[in-house]
């Protein structure tokens, strides 16, 4: 019989394999730990600590009582726990999900370390996490992920297996979309309808008892448990964390055309974001400076690895002017051109003004929609140039203020998500390249994907900052020195069924002072 105490005893991250866990869902009826656990935000003396009690995860409350509950935690040097560095007790509260946020510190920089949690008996995983290097130290180098998009019905979440075993991560940079707030009936696979490869457990996500279902059905998958016991997070959210294309106080995206005249006004939708920013936070493994006031939250910030790289985490939506012309994929109008629209809002360009005065060997900006302004024609018969509205080619005066703000840089890298689909490119502002930007696809959102989506030669030919472009599923790793940035495109050969092999299938790399994509 297997044993759950055994493995737990002895197992590692690695044994997360077992495909004894997968099957046994019986197993976790009275496990408080059903959702894993996760490190998040590291910094040079510590890091958070994550997990949230849930023994019947898709049960109201997580199948929890609505009371105080308290976890042990353990943070040692090994992964034994011989040297056991820091323990405590943490209250985790029914009003925040019974979640558990650990703020960590004193510890030594740039090194690992490894955590764990008691309650009710059980014991949880063991976490591993590495804090960064000191304030004002020189690093050589720095290997660390870029991931997001993953619809749960679209496929499965190998790439995040295979993200769980890439060694020498300092952490992962998850740019959003981790939840998808509707459910499909049915997608449509070769102009033809198919059922969706797993099924959400609920319609639509409106009050937190729905974003919290949606969120502990992703963390039930194995395949993202394993990537998040095996590396810090930095965790970020786009859109479907609260509903495709919102921005600002405003909601008014419907999946059939656009703009709705039935979306509910900014006073309604409120609740709605405050619904989802709470559920996000409960799940995610990051500060207290993060618990939302609200329908707000203060996602923005900064981690520093050393002198060599400045990396700014940026919100493009809480604080972003409507999209112009209805949203989609559109012809340019007059407003895409207004000097008055923004992208992260003038507070945001402020701070992000002033840390990119901080002296570091590279500065990456960390968020989520693309940042090129590219021509979306893929048919030659198409007249005019179309734009993707819902990017910053929709807010052309803020985009070029950014442009003009890293023109100076030379040495600035810009990380996105939100596309599906895999690009390397370069950033140019008044007919000079300024910075380079790498877009890395989904984790499952689009399914399997193929090498080019359908007119890439039209597309390719109309965009010639474009260097690469793909449409497989998988993520980024990006390998940082003085002299060069290379950024790895890693692709899975299938997604909509479990497993699935990984590759490299390209790599574009930068060469510090000199912006410019070039393919290696």
């Amino acid at each position: 019989m297997f044993s759950r105490r055994l493995f737990l005893a002895t197992g590692t991250a690695a044994a997360l394999t077992a495909p004894a866990i997968v099957s046994a869902r019986s197993l976790w009826r009275d496990y408080p730990f059903s959702l894993g656990v996760a490190s998040g935000d590291p910094a040079s003396d510590g890091f958070v600590i994550w997990t949230k009690l849930a023994p019947e995860p898709l049960a109201p409350h997580g199948g929890m009582a609505l009371a105080n509950a308290s976890v042990d935690w353990e943070v040692a040097e090994d992964s034994g726990f011989r040297t056991v560095v820091q323990r405590g007790t943490f209250l985790a509260r029914p009003e925040l999900g019974h979640a558990v946020h650990v703020e960590v510190s004193g510890l030594r920089p740039d090194r690992p370390y490894f955590y764990r949690f008691t309650c009710m008996g059980e014991q949880s995983l063991r976490g591993r996490a590495r804090t960064l290097p000191a304030a004002g130290t020189r690093p050589d180098s720095l290997k660390f992920g870029v991931a997001g998009c993953q619809n749960y019905e679209d496929g499965f979440y190998g790439a995040f297996r295979h993200l769980a075993n890439e060694a020498d991560l300092a952490f992962v940079y998850h740019y959003g979309d981790f939840i998808y707030e509707y459910r499909q009936p049915f997608e449509i696979v070769g102009g033809l309808p198919a059922a969706p490869v797993r099924q959400h457990a609920f319609r639509n996500l409106i009050d937190v008892a729905d974003y919290r279902l949606a969120y502990a059905q992703v963390l039930s998958d194995m395949d993202m448990q394993a990537a998040r016991v095996s590396h810090a997070f930095l965790s970020s959210f786009d859109d479907h964390e609260v509903n495709n294309n919102w921005v600002s106080m405003i909601d008014n995206w419907t999946m059939e055309n656009g703009s709705s005249p039935d979306a509910a006004p900014a006073e309604v939708f409120a609740f709605r974001r405050a619904a989802a920013f709470q559920a996000w936070y409960e799940h995610m493994p990051v500060r207290r400076s993060l618990l939302p006031r609200g329908p707000d939250i203060a996602l923005n910030r900064e981690l520093r690895y050393g002198d060599l790289l400045s990396l700014q985490l940026l919100d493009t939506r809480q604080y972003r002017s409507d999209q112009p012309c209805g949203d989609g994929f559109k012809t340019e109008c007059a407003d895409v051109r207004a000097e008055d629209r923004t992208v992260l809002g003038r507070e945001q360009e402020a701070w992000l003004a002033r840390n990119l005065e901080n002296q570091a060997q590279w500065y990456g900006l960390a968020q989520q929609i693309m940042m090129m302004s590219l021509d979306r024609r893929r048919r030659p018969e198409e007249p005019q140039k179309i734009l993707n509205l819902d990017s910053w080619a929709g807010y052309e005066a803020a985009r070029q203020r950014m442009l003009s703000r890293i023109a100076g840089l030379g040495n600035t890298i810009v990380l996105t998500g939100d596309e599906h689909q895999n690009f390397a490119g370069d950033l140019v502002h008044r007919d000079r390249v300024v910075g380079s930007e790498f877009v890395a696809t989904s984790i499952s959102s689009g399914g399997d994907g193929s090498n080019l989506r359908q007119g890439s030669d039209v597309f390719l030919a109309n965009n010639p900052e474009v260097k690469f472009v793909n449409d497989q599923r998988g993520y980024v790793t990006c390998e940082v020195n003085r002299e060069a940035w290379r950024t790895n495109y890693m692709v899975m050969d299938r997604v909509t069924v479990p497993g699935g092999a990984i590759s490299r299938r390209a790599t574009a790399e930068v060469a510090h002072g000199t912006p410019g994509v070039r393919m290696a």
